[in-house]
């Protein structure tokens, strides 16, 4: 008997990868000159780097996204693209999980193993004195080594405000997927549109903390170890909110205009997962930057 084999559709060559390799070496120059130019109090061109990386970004998402819907609408996919796609998602997010994971590490060495040795703990006391006299083992570390000091970012007000924000947002996208996979358009797109707007909203809070973490508390990356962990954190992180936000945009103008259907619907499951990811690393966030 002959056997029927499942057609698999072979995308043509694409130049989005190419250009999202530029877009984000742009981003790491740029950033990194942004850094190094905040600490030298220099004018250089890191920031028009780093803006140029985003706008090439935004150019391939925007393309990549494009040449992705016309296929799917098109009805090229097939069962097994539909499951390396899902292996390609899942990877994709194990390899967010490690990015953070490096961020958090870092965090908890410097917390449970460089602090207490200055402080002279297991048997270090030549270095703390070598080192850092008077250095006293506390976290937030608020004084840096030439005697700068700084205040530390309290989980009270806009950092819990953000977290309920966030973990109400995971609650409304929820439910815009049980509108999906129940066809009820109207709850998929309210509830959806409302995580969109969650998501806005905890970036601008997010950019008032910062705002009030430079000028009010003195607060930034040359403020030592603490001012480097937490702006690294949760600056990465409100890059990754921006990006899930982007995704949950895209996904709700594709709802209006009739896409997905309760079988089909991968895309928004992928949003989906990302963004209950990102909620997931700012709980955590929340509790070991602001809480511990």
């Amino acid at each position: 008997m002959q056997q029927s084999y499942e057609k698999y559709y072979v995308p043509a060559q694409s130049p989005w990868p190419i250009v999202g390799a530029v877009a984000l070496f742009l981003i790491a120059v740029g950033a990194a000159n942004v850094v190094i130019e905040s600490t030298r109090d220099a004018s250089g061109y890191g920031t028009h780097i780093l803006l140029a990386g985003l706008v090439v970004l935004l150019v391939m998402i925007v393309g990549w996204f494009k040449n992705q819907i016309d296929e799917s609408m098109a009805g090229l996919y097939s069962a097994q693209l539909g499951r390396s796609y899902r292996q390609g998602m899942t990877w994709f997010i194990f390899s967010e999980v490690m990015f953070f994971a490096a961020f958090f590490g870092a965090l908890l060495y410097a917390r449970t193993i460089s602090v207490p040795w200055l402080g002279g703990a297991s048997n270090n006391a030549m270095t703390n004195e070598v080192l850092w006299p008077q250095f006293q083992a506390l976290w937030p570390l608020v004084t840096t080594p030439d005697g700068t000091k700084t205040q530390a970012m309290g989980p009270a007000g806009l950092p819990t405000i953000n977290t309920i924000i966030l973990l109400i947002s995971s609650v409304t996208l929820h439910f815009a997927h049980v509108g999906l996979e129940k066809n009820k358009r109207k709850q998929l797109t309210w509830m959806l549109g409302a995580t969109i707007l969650l998501g806005c909203i905890f970036l601008y809070f997010q950019v008032q903390e910062y705002i009030h973490a430079y000028r009010d508390l003195g607060l930034t990356l040359q403020s030592g170890i603490y001012g480097n962990t937490f702006f690294l954190l949760t600056g990465f992180h409100g890059m990754h909110v921006t990006l899930g936000t982007i995704i949950l945009m895209v996904l709700f103008f594709r709802v209006l205009k009739g896409h997905f259907t309760p079988d089909n619907h991968f895309a928004f499951q992928a949003g989906s997962w990302y963004w209950h990811f990102v909620d997931v690393v700012w709980v955590m966030l929340f509790i070991f930057v602001y809480v511990l």
